[in-house]
Formats: structure tokens, C-alpha cells, sequence
């Protein structure tokens, strides 16, 4: 799959972009350098469409929906003290946009079932919560109403990490199936392939709220200390003078993000055994809270109410798009009288 470059289409103008959140908690430090800080640069360079996803969320959280309204709330919010920008960029609510659910019906009837069950994110989500009843139609369908997310604002690149390519070239596909019996009707949207690699989270799998393994970039800063303190570390290396595995170390993955300033003698002393893992993210622990001490100060000073401002303008802004989409799906698919 390529890799989509910053520069404008052959029109001169930029290209659409499309990326959101589920709304099942804060945003934590896997958001933070996964998809937030390439957020912020992509409001800039492209024509950007952020939304919020909380169809996507009932998923795995449908037995827990009294929570969304706050979580949906605290998203956006955390995405304005990040800098992320509406007037730069489109901020929408998923649910907001009643044409996504028509069209997820639409291009479900023309996929596949043997195309979604290959997904392997499916078998992954299931086995990562395993102690929930999630396997439902929802989940097993996500890749269609994710395909759909995109193609409804006529996204043309999508940022991805490794482990969502699958879903994207899935997306890709429903695409050229549609337009094959329909007419050139949808965009195939290009990824955006991130060179983040996957952030750990305390126990050393990748950081998710849903495994509850995340450190908030909102976390006071004793939290944030006390998380940073729980993670697992090399297991080999059990006490001080042990020599530990920096390489394979989820303390010294965050290091490498937050500690420029100790890095090199954090690596040499965890090698050699002189820096124990309980001083080593002791360490990490203060570097977190003076990372996000200025984007906590920005936060805190933000009016609630700018929340659903900026999800009432978004809606506004994102609807001449997706009447236009639904009007070309519904003439091309015959379903207009």
C-alpha cells in the first residue's frame, strides 16, 4: 500500500484527509504520539476531517452507552487543548451524520461475509476481551461502517498504523466493488502509513483504553507517577546489578519518547545493571508530568460548552459533503423516485 506524501492534488488544492476516536475515555499516550500529533500537522497541510466516533464505540461498549455523552465531551475538549484546530479543521460527531448508518446498510448488502471475517483485528478484539460478550453483528461488521466513514466526506487519504492497513485495503476493496456495479461513484481512499511504532501501555501490550493499560495525558501527576511505577520491565532483570534488555523494556520504550536528556545513560545503565527499574521509572514518571504539565494548564482552562460549539459547527460544516455523497450513491443505486 503507498505511502501518501504532504504535497497537493494535480488541482492545487489538498488533499482530503480523514481520521477519528472512538469516545470510550480520555486520550492517553498512545494517542498522544499515534494520531495527535499528526493531527495537528495535517489541519495544516490538508483539507482535514477529525471525527468523533461513538457508533464505532458500541462495539465493545454498548452495554455501557451512559458514559458517552462525558466521554464524547472530554475528547473534544482534550483535542482543543492539543491544539487541534476547528477552524482549520471539519470536528464532527459521527452520530451527527444520520447518512452513515443508510450507507453502512448500503454497502453491507455488496461485502462479502468472508471479506470481514479475514480481518484480523476481529480475532484479536475478541481474544483481548475475552471476559466480555462482544462478538455481535456490530464488530464483526466495523470495517463496513469504518469504510463508510471515509467514503461518505469523500476522504482520499487515511493516516494508519501497521495494524490497521488490513482494514483500509478491506475499505479499498468494498470501494472498487461498489463502483464495478454502480459507476464511479465513491473515492478509494489512499493510506497515510505512520511511522509511529505501537506505544506500550503498563503491561506491556499496546496501550488502550479498553485494556485499561493507559497512562491519560490528563492523569494527575501522582496518577501518572503511579502508573508509570506498575509497568512491567524486562523480566530477566529482577533486582539491582541485574543486566536488563533496554530493546525489549516498555519503561525504556516511553523513555525514548519523553527523556532525551537521560537516554543515553538510562540505556548503558539498564544494560549494565547499575540503574535499577524501580529508579528507572521513577524517572519516566517525572518526565511524563512535565511532558503534559502545559497541555493539562490548557485543559483546565477551557469551557465545557466549547465542546458541543465545535460539534454543532462541524455538523454544519460536514453536511453539504454528505448530502452530495448520498446523492450520487442513492441515483447510482437506483433508489431514488
Amino acid at each position: 500500500m503507498a505511502v501518501v506524501s504532504e504535497s497537493p492534488q494535480p488541482s492545487g488544492r489538498p488533499a482530503r484527509v480523514l481520521t477519528g476516536y472512538r469516545p470510550t475515555g480520555p486520550l492517553h499516550v498512545g494517542h498522544w504520539f499515534g494520531n495527535i500529533q499528526s493531527m495537528l500537522e495535517l489541519q495544516r497541510t490538508h483539507d482535514a476531517f477529525f471525527f468523533v466516533a461513538d457508533w464505532h464505540a458500541l462495539t465493545t461498549d454498548f452495554d455501557r452507552t451512559e458514559r458517552l455523552p462525558g466521554n464524547i465531551r472530554e475528547l473534544v475538549l482534550d483535542w482543543l487543548a492539543a491544539g487541534i484546530d476547528p477552524q482549520q479543521a471539519t470536528v464532527y460527531l459521527q452520530s451527527h451524520v444520520s447518512e452513515v448508518a443508510e450507507l453502512t446498510l448500503l454497502l453491507g448488502m455488496i461485502t462479502p461475509l468472508g471479506w470481514l471475517e479475514r480481518v484480523p483485528t476481529y480475532k484479536e478484539r475478541l481474544r483481548d476481551l475475552a471476559e466480555r460478550e462482544i462478538a455481535n453483528y456490530g464488530l464483526l461488521g466495523y470495517p463496513v461502517l469504518q469504510t463508510v466513514d471515509i467514503v461518505i466526506v469523500r476522504g482520499e487519504v487515511v493516516p494508519v498504523g501497521e495494524d490497521q492497513v488490513a482494514h483500509l485495503e478491506l475499505a479499498r476493496e468494498i470501494v472498487r466493488r461498489f463502483n464495478g456495479l454502480y459507476g464511479e461513484i465513491l473515492v478509494e481512499p489512499q493510506a497515510m502509513l505512520s511511522e509511529t511504532p505501537r506505544i506500550p501501555g503498563t503491561d506491556g501490550r499496546k496501550m488502550s483504553s479498553s485494556l485499561g493499560n493507559d497512562i491519560r495525558i490528563n492523569d494527575e501527576p501522582d496518577v501518572m507517577r503511579k502508573k508509570a511505577s506498575s509497568m512491567v520491565t524486562d523480566p530477566q532483570k529482577i533486582r539491582l546489578g541485574d543486566p536488563g534488555r533496554p530493546e525489549i523494556c516498555p519503561v525504556f520504550a516511553l523513555h525514548q519518547k519523553f527523556s532525551p536528556d537521560i537516554l543515553v545513560e538510562t540505556e548503558a545503565g539498564c544494560r549494565a545493571g547499575t540503574l535499577g527499574c524501580v529508579k528507572c521509572k521513577q524517572n519516566l514518571g517525572e518526565r511524563l508530568v512535565a511532558h503534559f504539565g502545559p497541555f493539562q494548564e490548557r485543559r483546565r482552562a477551557l469551557d465545557p460548552s466549547a465542546a458541543d460549539d465545535v460539534l454543532a459547527a462541524g455538523r454544519d460544516k460536514v453536511r453539504p459533503v454528505v448530502e452530495q455523497t448520498m446523492k450520487d450513491v442513492r441515483s447510482a443505486m437506483h433508489l431514488t423516485t
